[in-house]
């Protein structure tokens, strides 16, 4: 396992693309609109996803401002079987918020889990997110 990135809603895209890139002087890896889920996901990081964590700038359109503690979205973690390791998570008495399966307006692989704080931790699993290819061979049934 491996921390993939770490999500923070933003009231301003471009503001916040400029923050994170020119003065922290990270680079757009990617970024795309989900128009069903009326919200845009950009990712923004000092090296690529494969090697490296990002930060997931999620902009979900016509949101300006958000209060500060609601900010924090989730971090999330590549797993290689995201349907035993939710099993082995429920099984040892952990909280499996969203069971596993695509993610809304995508095809990404996704569930979600609560430490006891209720903080959420998001399970992806690895090879079906992040990529055009991946969503593509997934289009097409490969």
């Amino acid at each position: 396992m491996r921390l993939l990135h770490t999500m923070l809603r933003v009231g301003n895209l471009e503001k916040s693309l400029a923050f994170y890139c020119d003065l922290l002087g990270m680079r757009l890896l990617r970024k795309k609109d989900y128009p069903g889920g009326e919200f845009t996901l950009a990712f923004v990081g000092y090296g690529e996803e494969t090697d490296h964590t990002v930060l997931e700038l999620t902009y979900n359109w016509g949101k300006d401002a958000y209060t500060l503690g609601d900010a924090y979205g989730h971090i999330a973690i590549g797993v290689d079987d995201i349907y035993a390791t939710c099993a082995e998570i429920a099984d040892r008495g952990g909280k499996v918020t969203r069971e596993p399966g695509p993610m809304k307006h995508g095809s990404t692989v996704i569930a979600f889990v609560e430490d006891p704080d209720g903080y959420k931790v998001e399970l992806i699993q690895l090879g079906t997110q992040g990529s055009a290819k991946a969503e593509q061979a997934q289009a097409v049934g490969a």
